[in-house]
């Protein structure tokens, strides 16, 4: 029998009280902001397309027995424009609580609501893991009550709450696999259980954004370089299921786009389109919005016509020409990217000044004490730090070529909050020591 005493130790720095307080906290006011502001009493404008745009319309569509298909107006027929994971949970959701209805607006948000709170969870844990008790605790209480940290959850019909909350479970489980932060001494190699649950994590965050995938095999390496040497052969078989696992979640819906397509479209087809929208004639940096099918009355027509395959393919082929035009243009809108992904993307719309400033401010400081803190974190060899540098590298990239808005910086967030927090917590003992060798 196992003493209290080595539990303990086993939980080395782990032995904190778990945060559900503060997810409790964090999820009443996620829901009573998003409630008594009426955030999910949509604006009925163009039938409702706010509510969840390309995916509420394929929700739509799965619903009323036209099957994945309709991003747009009409009946355009099968598409791949998004991927599909969020699109069935808003099939699912219009099925029982009615299409487009405000209740329905409610549910989902709601469970948004939840998925981000929940993320005090997984904040809470990495900071434990990686650096102490009360950064965790700090850290999860900024991403408990920080309104920033919460605006996709209770405004936006889309799949940024759910990608983000996926890819902090992915970190947690990595942590997890290499014990980081456990401190009873015993080295193991992650179990069968782990491997497969990576692999089911990575599946579904494939199926919902695969922007993120540039991050899975590094994230996988980074739990092998862990593993003990003796136990390199049960791992080879563990890595073996979480990839059929992996293989297994994204098959069926590759097989599908070939069935629909008679095309390889691995999860989405929208690419060519999007890089044209990023690049073409009028781009500064940003999307073209006025390009876009769902808004240009001509665009729609072609993609009605052509299909999706063939529209996407033909913009882009423009979308290359013009790049090879000028690939001196095309690297300066890369580099407008990049700082728009860190610095703050500009907003369309007349907003004020004072609220443009604010959020510029808001999101510039953030980004600042977190590359400020991976930098300390990197240097003073903190665990874990090279997988979240490779994780701030790796995620902006696709973005970096093709378009860029302040909500794909979402899954980052919580290790921005982290590292921010780690960052103000070594100044303040700094100063501490500086102080007491004056006196």
């Amino acid at each position: 029998m196992i003493s209290g005493e080595t539990r303990r130790q086993r939980r080395g720095s782990l032995d904190a009280k778990s945060p559900w307080a503060m997810f409790w906290v964090a999820l009443l006011i996620r829901v009573g902001y998003m409630t008594l502001a009426r955030t999910w009493h949509l604006r009925p404008y163009e039938d409702h397309f706010a509510f969840g745009y390309e995916m509420g319309r394929i929700g739509r569509a799965l619903v009323t027995g036209y099957g994945f298909a309709d991003p747009f107006v009409g009946h355009t027929g099968p598409t791949a424009w998004v991927p599909p994971v969020y699109p069935w949970i808003l099939a699912g959701d219009f099925r029982i609580f009615g299409i487009y209805s405000a209740f329905a607006a409610w549910v989902v948000l709601a469970f948004d609501c939840v998925l981000n709170a929940l993320m005090v969870r997984t904040t809470w844990e990495i900071g434990a893991r990686c650096f102490n008790r009360k950064g965790a605790v700090w850290s999860a209480w900024v991403w408990a009550l920080y309104p920033a940290a919460m605006q996709y959850a209770v405004r936006w019909i889309w799949e940024m709450t759910l990608t983000a909350f996926l890819f902090s479970w992915v970190v947690v489980l990595a942590l997890r696999m290499r014990r980081v932060g456990e401190t009873d001494g015993v080295e193991r190699a992650p179990g069968m259980g782990q491997w497969a649950l990576f692999g089911l994590l990575w599946g579904l965050i494939a199926l919902t954004n695969p922007s993120l995938l540039l991050f899975m095999p590094v994230c996988g390496l980074w739990v092998l370089m862990g593993v003990p040497r003796r136990g390199w052969l049960r791992q080879i078989a563990a890595v073996a299921l979480a990839t059929a696992i992996f293989v297994g979640c994204v098959a069926p819906w590759t097989y599908r786009n070939w069935r629909a397509f008679h095309e390889f479209v691995p999860v989405r087809a929208n690419f060519g389109a999007e890089l044209y929208l990023g690049n073409g004639p009028g781009a500064t940096g940003l999307l073209m919005e006025y390009d876009h099918p769902a808004q240009a009355p001509d665009q729609f027509r072609l993609y009605s016509q052509m299909g999706e395959i063939a529209y996407v393919k033909m913009r882009g082929a423009m979308a290359k020409a013009v790049i090879r035009a000028d690939p001196a243009r095309f690297a300066v809108l890369c580099l407008r990217r990049l700082y728009y992904f860190w610095f703050s993307v500009p907003h369309p719309g007349d907003e004020g000044f004072v609220n443009e400033y604010g959020r510029n401010l808001n999101f510039q400081f953030t980004s600042i004490v977190g590359l400020l803190g991976l930098a300390l974190a990197l240097r003073r060899h903190v665990p874990a730090s090279w997988l979240f540098f490779w994780a701030f590298a790796l995620l902006p990239l696709t973005y970096y070529f093709v378009t860029v808005h302040a909500r794909f910086r979402h899954p980052l967030e919580p290790l921005i909050a982290i590292l921010g927090v780690y960052l103000f917590q070594s100044a303040e003992k700094s100063w501490e020591v500086r102080w007491f060798r004056r006196t």
